[in-house]
Order: structure tokens, then C-alpha cells, then sequence
């Protein structure tokens, strides 16, 4: 169990007994892989209709941030030729 990818992914080390700190990192790192949120979900029973919309609205939702992330990085990208030269 120790030397499964996902469990030492989310080992966190406590550094001269701060506590709060590591407690801190595995909250972030549990809610980067969506386990506390998957956990708050399954504590109610959720429609199978609302289930839908939601899987519709990340998926909606994933899909216009990596549209936005690629356009961001095009025009962010440097050395690139000034679009109105002489403006």
C-alpha cells in the first residue's frame, strides 16, 4: 500500500511539528484531486438528472478553460511580431 503511486502522492511530512502547515498541504493536495469534493457529493443522495448536469457542466466547463488557457498562452507568447507596426 505504501509504495502505491496515489498514497505517496498524497504523503505529507510534518517539519519540526507543524501540524497546522502539513494539515494544510493535504487539504490542497486532497482538493486538487477532488476527493473532498467527492466526498461532500457523496454524502446526499443526488439525482440521476442532476448527476447529468453537472458531469454536462464540468465537461462545458474543462472544455472552455483549456480553449481560454490556449488562447491566453498565444497571445502571451513572447517574441512574437508587433500585430500594428508604427502605432
Amino acid at each position: 500500500m505504501a509504495n502505491h503511486l496515489r498514497f505517496v502522492g498524497r504523503t505529507v511530512m510534518v517539519q519540526n511539528g507543524n501540524v497546522e502547515a502539513a494539515y494544510g498541504v493535504l487539504n490542497r493536495i486532497l482538493a486538487q484531486d477532488g476527493v473532498a469534493e467527492a466526498v461532500r457529493r457523496s454524502r446526499y443522495y443526488e439525482k440521476p438528472s442532476r448527476a447529468r448536469r453537472r458531469r454536462a457542466f464540468e465537461a462545458c466547463r474543462r472544455v472552455y478553460c483549456s480553449e481560454m488557457g490556449r488562447r491566453i498562452a498565444f497571445l502571451a507568447r513572447s517574441g512574437r511580431q508587433d500585430p500594428w507596426p508604427g502605432c
